[in-house]
């Protein structure tokens, strides 16, 4: 089997090319006509990976780079919107989603995994969810056979949010938006990585989409805990920040690339982000159960 791969040079994305390797399966990760040769480590120059020059807003230029390959794996998304870029929540979510189908259709792709995200439903109330469900519609009527999956917070070396959250952990004070008691479900990338590539091949998995988290949920100060934890900090001291104090100090610095939280992530967090069925992914894929102590444990200290 031949896979195309979007966001291979992502954080989920280079868990996803290295299973894909050490499985054999022939890869074609899209590359930007910018950032073709540009990468430390090439996926080029791995056994079984070749790069391919697209635009997500090409769609025959995507066609033409699927050319030959039987799957695709679509994890392109973001967790932030810079209108200036012209990277929204609609055009790359929800354009870019149709874009890649259109051209999975062009070039007679027969297998679509497609990443999601827990949360995502209709009339979610942060417009991160709400664009992640109208992409996966899109997916279910493509008429292509599909999986979708819905991560979690995901976890592993060199992640942006667990080690965001380690540096606040180091502090003498970590803050805490609200009563930091909303749940989420981190999931482990390997985990991620394992399930994605079982989908290219697993018939139970088709038209199916997977919740994704770990093997429990826990709270937000929970994780700080075992944040604290891994990094040898015995007692996590928490300062509670009011929303009515957070909320004015977000609208006025979420512009700002270095700003660590935006209003619509506030959203996301705390509404929660557990699964109401995690077992179901655990059930038809075989794949360890990573703990998120456990997990951690192996790249913070």
């Amino acid at each position: 089997m031949k896979v195309f791969l979007t966001g291979g040079s992502g954080f989920v994305g280079r868990g996803i090319v290295e299973r894909l390797q050490a499985g054999g399966f022939d890869t074609v990760c899209l590359t930007r006509p910018s950032s073709k040769g540009k990468r430390e480590h090439s996926e080029a120059t791995q056994p079984y990976i070749a790069e391919a020059t697209g635009d997500l807003f090409d769609i025959d230029s995507l066609a033409q780079a699927m050319d030959g390959c039987d799957a695709v794996i679509h994890l392109v998304g973001i967790i932030r919107e810079q209108p200036g870029k012209g990277l929204t929540f609609t055009r790359v979510h929800v354009e870019g989603t149709k874009n890649v189908l259109e051209a999975a259709k062009r070039a007679g792709i027969t297998r679509f995994v497609h990443m999601s995200a827990l949360g995502a439903r209709e009339n979610a109330t942060s417009a991160y969810h709400l664009t992640k469900y109208e992409a996966e519609g899109l997916v279910r009527a493509s008429g292509i056979p599909y999986v979708i999956f819905r991560p979690s917070v995901i976890f592993g070396p060199g992640d942006a949010f667990v080690n965001m959250l380690a540096e606040l952990v180091r502090l003498p004070l970590t803050p805490v938006i609200g009563s930091g008691a909303y749940p989420l479900q981190p999931v482990a990338r390997d985990t991620v990585a394992d399930v994605f590539v079982q989908a290219l091949s697993l018939p139970a998995s088709t038209y199916q989409i997977y919740e994704t988290g770990g093997p429990a949920p826990l709270t937000y100060e929970q994780i700080l805990d075992a944040i604290g934890d891994a990094i040898g900090k015995k007692r996590v001291r928490k300062m509670h920040i009011p929303l009515g104090l957070m909320k004015p100090v977000i609208n006025m610095m979420e512009g700002f690339p270095f700003f660590p939280i935006t209003n619509t992530q506030l959203t996301m967090l705390l509404e929660g982000n557990a699964c109401e069925d995690g077992e179901l992914l655990y059930e038809t894929f075989p794949t360890t159960k990573i703990p998120f102590q456990e997990g951690i444990a192996t790249y913070l200290r």
